[in-house]
């Protein structure tokens, strides 16, 4: 028996809605937005197994958020286009704005106090041109050198206590990490402000940030 193609249009656009069903692929997505990567690679990020990972991918994969190449016999993986960023984006927007669970997570984050406004990307490339800004990638060391906002310093959550005598009391400090559903930056705001200091996150992260065309720095 036929279905209609309204019906049929249904079922497939089900099909992206089921791909974010599961946290774990949801930690893909955020991974893959950071740039691309091989399976074990986004195993060992992840936390997950290799088979889970590659079933996960899979349905990514079928879904159309996320398309494949092989370099050898590796098989890497990225995300299909900015859209798939948008939507996770999207995701996280309505989640944050509808579900009372979330706010209460994210208060938590910053011990229950009111987070300050983040900064917007045109706002932070605008105060780096001046150099009125000291600017915080809180993501691990090779995400950072992969590619980062230029003129940003790199300072995982474990190494804030350690370089607060390097940063200036007087600027403010703007924090970015991953992107949607990272937490990183966050936390460091959090931190910072307790001891003392300004801070504020960005709107967004390096994949919005390379998403709008600005320009990142690599090293190594």
């Amino acid at each position: 028996m036929s279905i209609s193609p309204k019906m049929a249009l249904l079922e497939e656009y089900a099909l992206v809605a089921r791909a974010l069903s599961a946290p774990g692929r949801l930690m893909l997505l955020e991974q893959l937005a950071q740039g691309e990567r091989g399976v074990e690679g986004l195993a060992e990020k992840t936390g997950l197994t290799v088979a889970n990972c590659s079933q996960h991918l899979q349905q990514l994969r079928r879904s159309g958020l996320v398309t494949s190449h092989r370099e050898g016999k590796a098989v890497i993986y990225q995300l299909t286009d900015t859209n798939t960023l948008e939507l996770m984006d999207l995701l996280r927007l309505l989640a944050e704005r509808n579900l009372a669970k979330v706010e209460q997570i994210l208060r938590g984050l910053s011990e229950g106090e009111e987070a300050p406004k983040p900064v917007s990307r045109d706002e932070l490339a605008a105060r780096l041109a001046e150099g009125s800004v000291t600017v915080l990638d809180v993501r691990p060391a090779d995400e950072y050198a992969s590619a980062h906002i230029p003129g940003a310093r790199n300072a995982t959550l474990a190494d804030l206590e350690r370089i607060l005598p390097t940063l200036d009391p007087t600027t403010e400090i703007v924090a970015y990490c991953r992107g949607p559903y990272c937490i990183y930056a966050h936390q460091a705001v959090t931190a910072l402000r307790k001891r003392g200091l300004a801070a504020r996150r960005l709107e967004g992260g390096l994949p919005e940030w390379r998403k709008d065309g600005r320009k990142v720095a690599t090293t190594g």
